[in-house]
């Protein structure tokens, strides 16, 4: 026991002479709490004043070694992205205008057709034989008040024959047009130009009115729908350009312009509905496609400056610029945060000298020695006139 005890008074008499021996000021230091050594300390050291807080010699200026890296200034909300989905620029279903028996289809899926092309035929022997019912009694009444016209201009017959036989034709004539009608119901035509969808019916079936017969899409053009967040609805207009990609064919984009614009903002989800209009010339692009539509803005320019600068104070973030050898300290409001420096709203300029390392004990105006970085010099600041 007696052993140890001695030992552990070895070890620390050792230890209190290295820390005399190699620690500056360590005498001073005793002196303080009165105790005297007699080696170790110089008439000079005793006459120098005790160490400050931080190692600080009273009376002695601090010496401020920093490292500097300059402002960059990013651009922000410059790009839009959003995902939409494509319609032709016209899309029609040919729907039967009346019930009967489907005769023909003269079409075939995928074929490309003009405004005017006969899709289909219902049974029409019916309607064939009113019309020319219709035709005979009209080209008769016709006859009849040709007549009738002859005679009454010699004041052979009565005015009042004269008008019977024009009324004759007249209804005659409604009754030509009316079969006329119902005869064209029988043969379905395409309002537009383009594509022909796939058949729904085949001929020889029983179709009602209404019933669907194919489509036709005029894919000449694409039109995309999306939906654009509330905060960009005034950067938006027609004939704006857009750039678009499709999921099923990579590396390809295509452009397009802002055709229409909603005007109102979805309560619900707060966006405002655009459609573009994609040119399809090539018809590469096809209705019901997911696209990825992309617009290009002006965006915001703030300055970018590194994470290791930023300081916070009761009034909010700062930031220490390098500016003649002094250190200036500039509020810097956070914009956004990215992987490679933070976004600020601050009177800053790019290539300002942003001090990052040394920054703790820094006060305003204080003189510091730049290390490495840049000098805080931009062009604007050192151009001669």
């Amino acid at each position: 026991m007696i052993r140890q005890l001695l030992a552990s008074l070895v070890v620390l008499a050792a230890a209190a002479a290295a820390w005399v021996a190699f620690v500056p000021g360590a005498t001073l230091t005793l002196a303080t709490y009165g105790i005297t050594l007699p080696f170790g300390a110089s008439a000079a050291d005793a006459a120098r004043p005790a160490a400050g807080p931080g190692g600080r010699r009273g009376g002695a200026g601090r010496q401020n070694n920093v490292v500097t890296t300059p402002v960059a200034f990013v651009t922000i909300n410059d790009a839009l992205q959003a995902i939409g989905e494509g319609t032709a620029k016209r899309s029609v279903t040919i729907s039967s205008p009346a019930g009967g028996n489907l005769a023909e289809v003269l079409v075939r899926p995928g074929q490309d057709v003009a405004a005017g092309d006969v899709i289909a035929r219902l049974d029409s022997q019916n309607e064939q034989i009113a019309y020319d019912r219709a035709k005979l009694a009209a080209d008769d009444a016709d006859a009849t008040l040709s007549r009738t016209e002859d005679l009454a201009s010699t004041n052979i017959v009565a005015t009042t024959a004269l008008t019977a036989a024009k009324l004759a034709a007249a209804n005659a004539d409604l009754e030509l047009r009316n079969a006329q009608v119902a005869l064209s119901r029988r043969t379905m035509t395409s309002p537009i130009a383009g594509t022909i969808g796939l058949i729904k019916v085949t001929p020889g079936n029983y179709v009602t009115a209404q019933t669907p017969v194919t489509t036709i899409d005029d894919t000449s053009a694409i039109l995309v729908d999306f939906w654009v967040p509330e905060r960009y609805a005034a950067a938006i207009s027609r004939d704006m350009p857009v750039a678009v990609t499709a999921t099923a064919l990579p590396g390809r984009t295509f452009t397009g312009k802002v055709r229409a614009i909603d005007s109102r903002i979805d309560p619900a989800s707060r966006t405002l509905q655009v459609q573009a209009e994609i040119p399809n010339a090539e018809s590469a692009l096809r209705a019901g496609m997911s696209f990825l539509v992309t617009l290009n803005f002006p965006g915001e320019e703030y300055p970018a400056v590194n994470p290791l600068a930023i300081l916070w104070s009761a009034d909010g973030s700062y930031v220490w610029k390098y500016a003649d050898g002094k250190a200036v300290r500039v509020a810097a409001e956070i914009i956004q945060r990215n992987s490679d420096g933070v976004l600020v709203r601050a009177d800053l300029a790019a290539g300002d000298a942003i001090i990052t390392e040394g920054i703790l004990q820094l006060n305003e105006g204080a003189d510091v020695t730049l290390l490495s970085g840049p000098d805080g010099k931009n062009e604007q600041a050192t151009a001669q006139p």
